[in-house]
């Protein structure tokens, strides 16, 4: 009980694991529809895309980026650099798709947001491709 109150880790490699792989998989499943042709269709139709020259190119770079990022962290491979494309493409997802109202509206992306930087901080833990791979570079 001590240690649970305390401000030390307890079970750090497993919930870094659940949370990184849990977001992945939310991430993958929104950018899957990168595959479904009416639901691209329907995005390109709003506002902020339907006059732009590159409105649908801005879509599916969109979910693709949401697809691939999900991927690369629930294999936790190349992680910061999924951090990095997961708080660019969110971030402008809630400050410039959405309305920036971070505290309500758009606190579904913004979160997305909040977790890649977690991640881009903490990396993605010892269960990962990036553990077996690259920290044998770096020791």
């Amino acid at each position: 009980m001590k240690r649970f109150l305390s401000s030390q880790t307890i079970w750090f490699h497993s919930g870094i694991a659940l949370v990184r792989i849990i977001t992945g998989l939310f991430l993958a499943y929104h950018g899957w529809e990168i595959f479904d042709a009416a639901k691209m269709k329907e995005y390109q139709a709003w506002d902020m895309f339907k006059d732009s020259s590159s409105g649908a190119f801005m879509v599916y770079l969109g979910k693709g980026s949401e697809l691939v990022g999900g991927i690369l962290l629930i294999v936790g491979f190349l992680t910061r650099i999924a951090c990095l494309i997961v708080i660019g493409t969110l971030a402008y997802i809630a400050f410039f798709v959405g309305h920036g109202i971070i505290w309500y509206d758009d606190q579904h992306p913004f979160l997305f947001v909040l977790i890649a930087m977690l991640f881009l901080f903490t990396g993605p833990g010892k269960y990962s491709i990036d553990h077996l791979v690259f920290d044998k570079i770096v020791h």
